[in-house]
């Protein structure tokens, strides 16, 4: 999920840089970033850091496994070899 608090922050942020003149503008500029920056981060379809983490370990013990499976079938091989 996007952190809203961070993209308003943002929002904000981009809107202090507007030049003096259209100082008016600035509420509209600010709801403008918003949904520019909120639209296209959406787009990215990014995933939380937790959720990241946990698919990280999961393809960890995956390939633990497999890597064991394989050594396994590999000694498994070697001795029918033998036979």
């Amino acid at each position: 999920m996007i952190n809203i608090r961070a993209i308003d922050e943002l929002a904000e942020r981009l809107a202090t840089v507007v030049p003096p003149g259209l100082e008016a503008a600035k509420d509209d500029l600010t709801k403008t970033f918003r949904a520019v920056l909120t639209s296209n981060l959406d787009k990215l379809n990014l995933v939380p850091r937790d959720e990241f983490d946990v698919q990280r370990l999961v393809l960890l013990r995956t390939r633990e496994k497999l890597e064991s499976l394989e050594r396994r079938l590999a000694e498994l091989e070697g001795r029918l070899g033998k036979s």
